[in-house]
């Protein structure tokens, strides 16, 4: 029996697994939820299998569904490759490009790339989502990121990893709190005092959360706040302590009341990488932001040197 799909129905079944929900799925899809529903079940009609197990709290892909969608992203990463190709000879022609990446990378760096990559290309989007950063690697092996930032340099089949920046964790006191008397200390011994963190949507949340777990240890949320300013501010207020990038650190140690200490764990060191999966066949504006983030990785080492 010969198959036919529709691109409007396997962009919807992208939207409902991204979302899992019919509803966001639905309206990111600009259909309304009777007329996305109905696609789905003709769908599934259409193939002879379930593709979603639907229940009060949402729906899951079943492995029907899985399939559909790996191949279904496939084919809309295909479409994407081609209007980036005959982007510059033709007029009004809108590009996207999914790029996650880990905490450190989403707060300190994107935001100054974006800026100028958007500034000089005003036909391209960026969709930016912020990941754990082996769920980065993952989001560009299956196909739902094109460019990740990650400091888990591994797994994923053809994907390639190139150096980008690197960037240390640190505790953050106020200068009065009992440890500021130290130059370093170990993850293990901040846990006793109450923490200032992110909240629990960022990645650096839950990468904290599961670090104190693999010491046994519970490690406790004073506050949780928006973004390291907002922490910064906290700490200095004596709410807590917390752990940021040391990027992020230096900038309001200048103004604050703060005393920025290394950690001695392993983790803390962030060595972060682009990576793409075969970059060859990314859409052409999609490898020229790739450019402009190896030219950034380059500016820094000159900086650092």
């Amino acid at each position: 029996m010969a198959m036919h799909f529709d691109l409007t129905d396997m962009q919807l079944m992208v939207n409902v697994a991204s979302m899992q929900s019919m509803t966001k799925g639905a309206e990111r899809s600009f259909l309304s939820l009777p007329a996305a529903s109905n696609r789905v079940k003709n769908l599934e009609n259409h193939l002879g299998t379930a593709l979603l197990y639907r229940n009060s709290q949402g729906v899951t892909l079943t492995p029907s569904g899985e399939a559909f969608v790996r191949h279904a992203r496939i084919v809309l990463r295909q479409l994407e490759h081609l209007r980036g190709d005959i982007q510059e000879y033709a007029s009004g022609v809108k590009g996207r490009v999914r790029v996650y990446a880990n905490t450190t990378a989403m707060n300190e760096f994107m935001p100054n790339i974006l800026a100028h990559y958007l500034g000089t290309h005003q036909d391209v989007n960026v969709e930016l989502r912020e990941r754990l950063s082996y769920l980065v690697v993952k989001a560009v092996a299956d196909g739902s990121a094109d460019i990740g930032i990650t400091a888990h340099a591994g797994g994923g089949e053809n994907i390639e990893f190139l150096p980008y920046r690197t960037d240390r964790l640190v505790l953050v006191t106020h200068q009065d709190h009992p440890l500021a008397a130290n130059e370093s200390v170990d993850f293990d011994s901040t846990l006793a005092y109450d923490f200032v963190g992110l909240s629990e949507t960022s990645a650096i949340h839950a990468f904290l959360l599961q670090a104190a777990d693999d010491l046994g240890r519970v490690l406790r949320f004073r506050v949780e706040v928006s973004n390291f300013e907002a922490a910064c501010r906290m700490i200095a207020s004596h709410v807590g302590i917390g752990i940021i990038p040391e990027t992020a650190g230096r900038r309001y140690v200048k103004d604050l009341p703060l005393k920025l200490i290394a950690l001695n764990d392993p983790w803390a060191l962030r060595r972060l990488h682009i990576c793409v999966k075969q970059f060859d066949r990314l859409p052409v504006f999609a490898k020229e932001l790739v450019s402009l983030l190896v030219k950034d990785a380059a500016a820094d080492k000159q900086d650092l040197n």
